[in-house]
């Protein structure tokens, strides 16, 4: 009988194949960079990875999900309660940003490569963690017209964070008047909170 190696737990190689693949996109422009490339960075065997993760948008996907818990555990943390919507849905996307600050080269390197639209998928999913960690609710059609609403805010909001520099100063601007003019529209259609 042949001992036969025991595989990784799937959360760890994915842990770790986004962190190299992060790490590879400082360095190299992301096109070039192979799965292949990836799994050897990050320790794993090539067919451990592509079980798990079929092609780089699935390592993409598993960083935004990443950032979008950390972001909650911050704006769970920082948050009060008793603030005001519009100063806790700042907070929130402010902690999205912060959870992506260490990585921010190579994310915006990525952004460049494979443009906006291989984030289009994770998207609404991160402008409803965003309501939800500012306690928006977002269930039902009113729901939607919140996360719809919420989604273009964090697309412009990563547009402007992307060529903003130093202290943020632009973005947090931006962030503050695309909630303001997302409160008004969503008041007029019967969506406000």
């Amino acid at each position: 009988m042949t001992d036969k190696a025991v595989s990784a737990p799937a959360a760890d190689v994915l842990d770790r194949s986004a962190e190299a693949a992060l790490a590879l996109a400082r360095d190299r422009p992301w096109g070039e960079i192979a799965l292949r490339d990836i799994a050897r960075a990050a320790g794993v065997s090539f067919a451990e990875l592509y079980a798990r993760a079929p092609g780089k948008a699935a390592l993409l996907d598993r960083l935004s999900r990443r950032f979008d818990r950390e972001a909650l555990v911050a704006a769970e943390d920082d948050v009060a309660a008793d603030a005001e919507v519009h100063d806790r849905l700042f907070e929130a996307v402010m902690a999205r940003l912060e959870a992506m600050a260490l990585h921010r080269e190579a994310l915006i390197a990525i952004a460049r490569a494979e443009g906006l639209l291989v984030l289009g998928p994770r998207m609404p999913a991160t402008a409803r963690a965003l309501l939800e960690a500012a306690g928006i609710d977002t269930g039902g059609p009113r729901g939607a017209l919140r996360i719809a609403a919420m989604t273009a805010v964090w697309l412009r909001t990563l547009q402007v964070w992307r060529d903003d520099e130093g202290a943020l100063n632009r973005t947090m601007a931006e962030i503050d008047k695309r909630l303001r003019q997302m409160r008004d529209r969503l008041g007029r259609v019967g969506a406000g909170f």
